[in-house]
């Protein structure tokens, strides 16, 4: 029987590790009236209908003007990441990282891993601040799946930093709860020494610079040229290490789930955990249980809890050390490791312990899907709120590499050029004839598994219709405090007074923060494209007609 925090699977076999192929590089919802199929066919379009999830409605559009004047879903996913950075500042941007998917109709699907990565001296400053990848991975995804001009892409996040955008509610919500001292003496946030306030005009000038300079200068200028010099006045950034940047490419982890193929994020992203999530449910028979039910609850809770010590025992940097990424996706492995039963009640701890809830949503995610049926799932992060707090040239600096203390294990220690665990994990479903059906992602911090767990089992192994998926309350299991953390509609549900009555305490997050699905689901009979807006944030959907 598997219990909630007594769970471990076996060890690490020999294996061949998933060893990335790298590549340097120094450098509100809307839709319009469906095409027919057959007029679909006549364009040489795969689909009739092309889309942008994003975590703000600015930056769905700024992806949807790229795809309307002819771009790619990467030309389109690499706008929508610059433009959601400037109404975002605190979550994303030039100065972090980030991964993503994409998938083709007639290629495997590719991972890309653009994260910040340790100095060439090995040492990890005060600040945690990382080599950030962000624009090498904007240059390489560019180089391979873009077809506009790199300078276009940057067009929109000019406008938007330049002309200035509404500040949201999470903007001032992020500088009240712990931004106050990353924004402190930045005239943007406080113009004339008032503090900005909801629906204010947000113009950054000094980001629209930095902004045109990549856009003038290309994206090498980030790691060899004007940009460059400012980033090396910073403690823990030197040119050796901008110069000698590189990123991971790499085939991502699949594994069967249902009548799909779920792809996941590559090592040393939490992909692998998220499929042996789903495969654990699925042989326990999680599609036969009431959703809404404490049952539900517990047995997602235990595959979680079971993933979630996959991260921490078998997953690092593939580029030094070895990951059984083969038997950690195996289904009949996975099957095995719970009996296919029902899970007993959980005692005891596993994970972190020192009762934290290891929320850090400082992250977003977008999905694109284009007329010839390629799907982009990407996620940015500056790791915590406002990363180290450094601003530099309009943006601030990631601490991306704090995560090799979150994860203090062998497999995630420090060393030059090396990559953390983390728990970001873009994700897509491939149907039966391997086409992209689906692309899905979220920030959250360590309540992405959970979030993406839940979701995809209620969407790919319970039929839910998307919509439906999204919208279900939230929650997770907190192993160090062995109580059940979750949104506040699901406190009250009867699951929840079930499980309450059994003598587990079920609380609401003080954060109130279990992520924003961006996702984009594919119906090929019709050629069409949906994808719920997540109200939780202020996240946008623009669907629109291929012209």
């Amino acid at each position: 029987m598997l219990v909630l925090s007594g769970c471990t699977g076996p060890g690490a076999d020999d294996e061949p590790a998933n060893t990335p192929e790298t590549a340097a590089t120094t450098a509100s919802e809307s839709t319009r009236p469906e095409q027919t199929t057959e007029e679909t066919q006549e364009s040489g379009a795969v689909l009739n209908q092309q889309g942008v999830n994003a975590g703000h409605p600015l930056a769905a559009e700024a992806g949807m003007e790229m795809l309307d004047a002819g771009g790619t879903a990467v030309d389109a996913a690499i706008a929508a990441a610059f433009a959601v950075s400037v109404v975002e500042p605190y979550a994303s941007g030039v100065g972090g990282g980030g991964s993503a998917l994409i998938a083709t109709q007639d290629g495997e699907p590719e991972a890309f891993d653009y994260r910040e990565v340790v100095a060439a001296d090995g040492v990890i400053p005060p600040s945690n601040t990382g080599i950030p990848g962000f624009v090498a991975g904007m240059a390489e995804l560019h180089a391979r799946h873009g077809t506009l001009e790199w300078a276009q892409l940057l067009e929109p996040a000019i406008r938007m930093a330049e002309g200035g955008v509404p500040a949201t509610e999470q903007l001032i919500l992020r500088i009240a709860a712990g931004g106050a001292q990353a924004v402190a003496g930045q005239e943007q946030f406080a113009p004339g020494g008032t503090p900005l306030q909801v629906g204010q005009p947000l113009v950054q000038a000094e980001l629209a610079q930095t902004f045109r300079m990549l856009q003038a200068e290309g994206p090498e200028s980030f790691y060899t040229g004007t940009i460059a010099d400012q980033l090396t006045q910073v403690n823990g950034i030197d040119p050796a290490s901008l110069e000698r940047y590189e990123i991971q490419h790499s085939e991502p982890p699949q594994g069967p789930v249902g009548d799909y193929q779920v792809v996941g994020s590559a090592p040393a992203l939490p992909g692998v955990a998220l499929i042996q999530m789903l495969q654990v449910l699925e042989s326990q028979g999680i599609a036969e249980l009431d959703p809404e039910s404490a049952e539900y609850v517990q047995q997602i809770s235990e595959a979680w809890v079971l993933a979630e010590e996959t991260v921490r025992t078998h997953l690092g940097d593939p580029a030094f050390t070895d990951i059984p990424v083969g038997e950690l996706v195996d289904p009949v492995r996975n099957a095995a490791l719970v009996g296919g039963t029902p899970p007993a009640a959980p005692g005891g701890a596993v994970g972190p312990t020192d009762g934290s809830t290891g929320i850090s949503p400082s992250t977003t995610h977008l999905t694109v899907v284009d007329s010839d049926g390629t799907v982009v799932s990407m996620t940015n992060t500056l790791t915590e709120f406002w990363g180290s707090g450094t601003e530099v040239g309009g943006f601030f600096l990631n601490d991306q590499l704090s995560r090799f203390t979150t994860f203090n294990t062998p497999q995630n220690q420090p060393e030059p050029g090396r990559r953390s665990v983390t728990w970001s994990n873009p994700a897509m479903v491939l149907d039966n004839e391997g086409r992209p059906v689906l692309g899905i992602g979220t920030p959250g911090g360590s309540n992405i598994l959970s979030i993406l767990g839940n979701s995809l089992t209620r969407w790919a192994l319970m039929d839910q219709p998307l919509e439906e998926a999204v919208a279900a309350p939230r929650f997770r299991f907190n192993a160090g405090t062995q109580t059940f953390i979750a949104e506040s509609a699901f406190v009250g549900t009867p699951a929840a007074q079930e499980l309450r009555a059994q003598g587990w305490p079920v609380t609401a997050s003080a954060e109130g923060l279990f992520g924003s699905l961006q996702t984009l689901e594919i119906d090929y009979d019709t050629g069409t494209l949906s994808g719920p807006t997540d109200t939780r944030l202020e996240a946008g959907t623009v669907i629109t007609d291929v012209k």
